[in-house]
């Protein structure tokens, strides 16, 4: 059993490296832990290394460099088929000469099961995805929505240790994409199998996870549950690609407050150098509109669009920020208002600062 890995953990990274040749790499020293049961996301851009880590979990590749551990056993070299993992493609992959029965029942039959069991295998799958009935059902005449629980029922057949998911539901549209995240992760839960999600759809990701990493350049940026990155972003990448944000340039002056935008504010944040620069992040919900003159700061209107369940403002400040309101309340083009928020409102993030880093500050003074 490997020392290093956490009780509860089926799959540990140390310092693992991907590079092709004569390429840069994909991976860059990553390291991390995914406990059993739980629902991760991997989050980030294309090219980030989201993809490149479900390979390596999966066996389709192999590390340059560190080491993968799969219930503390090392795997970096163990081949795809002896792992207890299967994938759910962008694409499903399914057989279109073979009904959803034969689909499913295909991994079942190369181990060699006898018919019997294999039938009780199958029609449990079904039942777990939503489509008892469907095992005769020839694949071209399944919907989008449908093809997928179809894959998802083939990945669960046989109960693997680790589900892994590539970007499975970019091909639905917003409508069947929304219905198949709550679809997924009651299944997850139902079943109790590690799932490991990639996505670039950050809404996707906050709605569906238990733990989050976000990634960039071939780096983790962040980790953590979807509360903690979207409240507390570790810097400007994390803050700016999950959900909407106004990020402005700050300083802080002492604990507890910081000046922006030519004005000091009372914050929550503390443990930084005294006039030290930071960056400066408060969500559009987190802004409250005003009477000119009330606010804390003082803007004027450049557009508004209706959203439905809130306008979107754009404004500006006299020192040239840009701000985007999240407001029930309605503006006029052109109009002076304010907007006021409260200290909790504002996150202040050091430049530069590490996950690891911004751990410890925390620890010094929780």
């Amino acid at each position: 059993m490997n020392g290093h890995a956490s009780p509860g953990t089926i799959i540990s990274f140390q310092g693992v490296t991907k590079q092709y040749e004569g390429d840069a790499a994909v991976l860059k020293n990553v390291s991390f832990e995914i406990e059993r049961g739980k629902f991760y996301t991997l989050l980030g851009p294309s090219g980030c290394g989201k993809t490149t880590i479900l390979r390596l979990i999966a066996g389709f590749t192999v590390p340059t460099k560190g080491e993968i551990y799969f219930d503390g056993k090392l795997i970096n070299h163990v081949p795809a088929n002896k792992r207890q993992v299967n994938t759910v493609f962008q694409d499903y992959a399914l057989f279109p000469h073979l009904n959803v029965f034969e689909n499913i029942a295909f991994g079942l039959r190369i181990k060699k099961l006898k018919q019997a069991e294999i039938k009780e295998k199958v029609l449990e799958a079904l039942r777990f995805v939503n489509l008892a009935g469907y095992e005769n059902r020839e694949i071209n005449e399944m919907s989008g929505g449908q093809r997928q629980r179809v894959a998802i029922a083939r990945a669960i057949v046989n109960r693997p240790e680790i589900i892994l998911l590539d970007e499975p539901l970019s091909a639905l549209d917003l409508k069947l994409r929304t219905e198949m995240q709550v679809e997924l992760r009651e299944l997850q839960r139902r079943l109790g199998i590690t799932f490991i999600f990639v996505t670039h759809d950050q809404e996707e990701a906050l709605a569906m996870s238990d733990e989050i990493f976000v990634l960039n350049e071939g780096k983790i940026q962040q980790s953590g549950t979807p509360t903690d990155i979207y409240d507390e972003p570790i810097n400007r990448f994390v803050a700016d690609f999950i959900g909407e944000s106004n990020i402005v340039d700050g300083r802080m002056t002492a604990d507890f407050l910081v000046a922006f935008a030519g004005k000091s504010f009372t914050c929550v944040d503390q443990g930084l150098q005294p006039n030290e620069p930071v960056d400066i992040v408060i969500r559009p919900e987190d802004l409250e509109i005003t009477r000119p003159g009330e606010g804390k700061l003082e803007v004027r209107v450049e557009t508004q669009l209706f959203r439905g369940v809130h306008y979107e403002i754009q404004c500006a400040d006299e020192a040239g920020n840009r701000w985007l309101v999240h407001s029930t309340r309605k503006a006029e083009v052109g109009e002076a208002i304010g907007l006021t928020f409260d200290p909790e409102a504002i996150h202040v993030m050091r430049l530069n600062e590490t996950e690891e880093e911004f751990d410890k500050r925390l620890e010094a003074y929780i």
